[in-house]
């Protein structure tokens, strides 16, 4: 029997979200862009510039396993509490790291930082909590569609804060800080179902194994990890690369501003185009322009290339990671839920680590330029493209040959 019918409280429960991604959504943005340049003035080695966003990374990958067991435990509220707690309090410890031209204390907070993404990353799923199947789909694209606000609000406060004080990006973390004191107020108005005790048998769960050899489960891990770790790998270079080939500090606001919005304003139809083509062709489409991406990424270096293949990057990462999410909630049981989404933020998020630390190597220490570095990164896009997609060529075709015609 299915639960939560009634899509109703469902749809509360999205517009909240949606609020949720714009409001305390638009310090990732913002962050990404000033991350890298921040780096750059602290670190004393110009190839671990990227190094606060890699921490990141890694505190979203660290904290998703803990912080959804959290979530199965006390409900979804508590864990989004969290993560916009551990927000304010990391971009306060940044504040602080570049106050005191301190970039070990920099990084520290970078890692709190991560705490926030990851409780972010859980807002997708929140949306299917009470959503009946028919409504998942455009639940979780309207949930990432929020970014689409976050998209503007963010870089575009930056320009403002970023020079506020002597000590530059300094506006750009205290503006972080009021963010999230205002926005965890968001979550007071949402809905979700409480933890039932369990009365009956408990159900033997598979192995993390098992699950890990679910071919759906794989496929959709695979192919989330490869459009993140790549959209990560290339946006995290971005405001370096542009900054590099002589453009300014607002150019690089605009460029992120414009892949953000790409990121998340197809997000309005997606759930539609996958209702109607499927999740797999969704999936392909999107792997097929995060090529176009690098392509356009290689052909040149002059503004209209960085505007063109960030735009791609964004829209080709949203069919991709919005594809692989709606493929992994059909794919496992609802009490498997806590622990199959935790194991696919690490792994995703591990992967985007690795990613975003290779990003400043790539970009700083691979060629003697700005230009060789950018090169660099959008051929390492390469190999994993074509990973994601023999995976996915490999789940159509066996679901083909298990499907009599």
């Amino acid at each position: 029997m299915t639960d939560f019918v009634d899509d109703r409280l469902a749809r509360r429960n999205v517009a909240v979200l949606v609020a949720a991604q714009a409001i305390l959504g638009a310090q990732m943005p913002l962050i990404f862009v000033v991350g890298g340049l921040a780096g750059g003035q602290l670190a004393s080695n110009p190839c671990f510039a990227t190094l606060p966003i890699s921490l990141i990374v890694f505190g979203s990958m660290t904290t998703a396993p803990w912080l959804s067991n959290v979530m199965q435990r006390f409900g979804r509220q508590a864990g989004f509490f969290i993560g916009a707690g551990a927000g304010a309090v990391g971009a306060a410890i940044c504040a602080y790291g570049l106050v005191i031209a301190s970039f070990p204390v920099f990084l520290i907070g970078s890692y709190m930082t991560g705490i926030y993404m990851s409780a972010q990353g859980f807002y997708r799923f929140a949306a299917t909590d009470v959503a009946s199947d028919a409504y998942r789909p455009r639940a979780i694209s309207l949930v990432m569609a929020g970014g689409l606000l976050s998209a503007i609000l963010g870089p575009q406060l930056n320009k403002m804060v970023q020079d506020a004080y002597v000590v530059t990006f300094l506006g750009s973390y205290l503006a972080v800080v009021v963010l999230n004191l205002v926005g965890m107020l968001l979550f007071l108005f949402l809905s979700l179902p409480k933890i039932q005790k369990k009365t009956q048998k408990p159900v033997p769960r598979r192995s993390y194994r098992e699950l890990l050899t679910t071919p759906r489960i794989v496929v959709a891990i695979t192919c989330a990890m490869v459009s993140y770790a790549l959209m990560n790998l290339v946006m995290t270079s971005t405001p370096l690369a542009v900054v590099g080939c002589g453009f300014t500090k607002n150019n690089a606001n605009d460029v992120v501003t414009a892949h953000v919005l790409a990121m998340f304003a197809p997000s309005f139809f997606t759930g539609h185009l996958i209702n109607r083509f499927g999740v797999q062709r969704i999936m392909a489409l999107g792997l097929v322009i995060l090529a176009g991406a690098g392509l356009v990424g290689l052909a040149g270096v002059t503004l209209t290339n960085f505007f063109l293949a960030l735009v791609l990057l964004g829209l080709g990462w949203n069919f991709g990671f919005i594809g692989a999410t709606t493929l992994l909630a059909s794919s496992h049981a609802s009490d498997e839920r806590g622990r199959v989404q935790g194991l696919n933020d690490t792994i995703v998020f591990g992967c985007v680590t690795i990613a975003s630390l290779s990003s400043g190597g790539l970009m700083n220490c691979s060629g003697g330029t700005a230009v060789e570095g950018w090169n660099a990164v959008n051929l390492a896009m390469i190999p994993f493209l074509l990973l994601a997609g023999f995976a996915l060529l490999w789940l159509i075709r066996k679901e083909k040959v298990a499907t009599p015609s």
